[in-house]
């Protein structure tokens, strides 16, 4: 880890922001990647897939984002150390769910009279894209974020744990590669344009993780905001999207046992690396 770190350092934080959901962006074509191999996929299987995917982004929006905020706030804000984390988080989940009432999208287990946001005649693929996508924005700005707060020196903050961060996010990307790229296929859709939409819901991530970088770097004293920020709109993903799509079938045990390994992954990454 510690050759990790130095190259990290030695790059800048906008730069190791790139790198970092680069790597998490191409994760995630890793698994729709799958699709030239498998034209279906187990119910089940999607489920705990999901689940685990749960797991990490509350996993992650507590000890990666959430408890480093009230840290930070404690001490830029000693008289009141609970309203950046409290209004960050607020401020985060109030921007998914805007963004979630008027961005038309589907969820992966939904059927095509269940289309949230703006109504459109747009084709369900597309749909199904974006509701990805929207899922993905918090991801990519919750790293961006905490590359830079390491690199302004926050020692809440370091460069060992944004890296947990992007490794964990990294790992529930897989299955949300395949997730995407998968039903695509069953649908009809070719082996080859199933992949490039599979892989093309996570390219928001780079950009949102260079946002987040460049906004902290610059405006050092909305960091602990920015954290929770990160937090919030991770939970309303995971309290709206996620969990409601894994209870819609019989494997709602195995999908509740997928979230806890989930966790557990990523509690474990980010206190043993960060």
């Amino acid at each position: 880890m510690n050759e990790i770190e130095k190259f990290f350092e030695g790059i800048g934080p906008v730069q190791s922001a790139l790198i970092a959901t680069t790597f998490t962006w191409l994760v995630t074509a890793a698994g729709a990647s799958l699709v030239f191999f498998f034209k279906t996929i187990n119910r089940k299987v999607l489920d705990i897939m999901l689940g685990f995917t749960g797991g990490v982004m509350v996993a992650a929006s507590f000890w990666s984002l959430l408890n480093p905020s009230i840290e930070m706030s404690e001490r830029l804000y000693p008289s009141m150390p609970w309203m950046p984390a409290a209004v960050g988080f607020l401020g985060g989940s109030l921007f998914i769910y805007f963004l979630d009432k008027f961005m038309p999208h589907l969820h992966i287990n939904f059927s095509d009279n269940e289309t949230e946001g703006m109504k459109t005649q747009w084709r369900r693929t597309t749909l199904l894209i974006l509701a990805i996508t929207l899922h993905n924005i918090p991801e990519g700005l919750a790293v961006g974020v905490l590359f830079g707060a390491a690199a302004n020196g926050m020692p809440e903050a370091s460069i060992a744990g944004a890296v947990a961060l992007a490794f964990g996010i990294g790992i529930q990307n897989f299955p949300e590669g395949l997730a995407v790229s998968v039903p695509l296929r069953r649908q009809g859709v070719s082996r080859l344009k199933s992949f490039w939409y599979g892989q093309l819901s996570a390219i928001v991530e780079p950009i949102a993780g260079v946002i987040g970088a460049l906004a902290v770097i610059y405006m050092q004293p909305i960091l602990p905001f920015a954290l929770a920020f990160a937090a919030g709109a991770m939970i309303y993903v995971v309290v709206e999207e996620v969990i409601p799509e894994t209870q819609r079938d019989k494997y709602t045990d195995v999908a509740v046992l997928g979230f806890i390994g989930g966790f557990v992954v990523m509690m474990v990454l980010d206190v043993a690396l960060g």
